[in-house]
């Protein structure tokens, strides 16, 4: 079976052409065509190898994932004509990442192993271990590298920098929380844990709409949940989908 490595299409009304780390997109004005490619990226880095047929599965779950999400808030697409294909509007970006924690894992966990309690602006209670529940969610953005890896960032250097309003802003935090909420909930229901995810969101007319894709195994960190406690109280890694 061949994998989709790269897309070479030329569309008689394409306005232009953008290739990210897995997806390749075709603009046609105020809208867009996004295939789900079956490349892989890992740390902001393409790996040399593909995995067939990892584009349509992606595609068809963040598909799926946003029609379960769009009472909550609007979302960019308009249609899915192909498994590996999103046709969709075309919305300027906020070039930050929601990254939306639950659990402290990850980069978070890294940081606060080296001794910080304030990461992108926000506090962390001392004496947790690494994958612990939060207290409560928590937003710890990243901003969107032209090239390289993503930053962290505060709300205050959000605002300082003006990436958003704080009247946005505050509609991409009340929206990102909604979703987690969400995620996680739906998650449970499968036996699984939503430690961690990201939101992009974007703008088009004056309006807000979540972009890109929504609770994939590709944006977000799940555990499977049994076992999970007895893995974290001995201190040892959980399993991860």
């Amino acid at each position: 079976m061949k994998a989709i490595k790269e897309t070479h299409f030329r569309f008689k009304n394409q306005t232009r052409f953008y290739r990210g780390k897995v997806r390749d997109v075709y603009y046609f004005g105020d809208r867009m065509a996004m295939v789900a490619t079956d490349r892989i990226s890992a740390f902001d880095v393409i790996l040399p190898k593909a995995i067939p047929d990892k584009g349509r599965v992606l595609n068809l779950m963040a598909s799926e994932n946003l029609k379960a999400t769009d009472d909550l808030v609007p979302n960019w697409v308009l249609s899915t004509p192909d498994p590996n294909v999103t046709m969709g509007l075309c919305c300027a970006p906020f070039e930050v990442e929601m990254i939306v924690r639950g659990y402290l894992a990850g980069h978070a966990w890294r940081e606060y192993k080296a001794g910080k309690r304030n990461i992108c602006g926000v506090d962390f209670p001392s004496g947790l271990k690494e994958n612990d529940p939060l207290p409560t969610p928590v937003i710890t953005p990243t901003g969107k590298a032209k090239t390289g890896h993503d930053e962290d960032i505060s709300r205050e250097d959000i605002l300082k920098r003006k990436i958003a309003t704080e009247e946005d802003y505050s509609m991409l935090e009340k929206y990102a929380l909604a979703l987690y909420k969400r995620g996680a909930e739906t998650a449970a229901r499968r036996h699984l844990i939503l430690a961690d995810t990201k939101y992009e969101f974007g703008k088009h007319n004056g309006k807000i709409y979540l972009i890109d894709e929504v609770h994939t195994p590709d944006s977000s960190r799940y555990f499977y949940a049994e076992g999970f406690e007895e893995s974290r109280k001995k201190g040892e890694p959980p399993r991860q989908l």
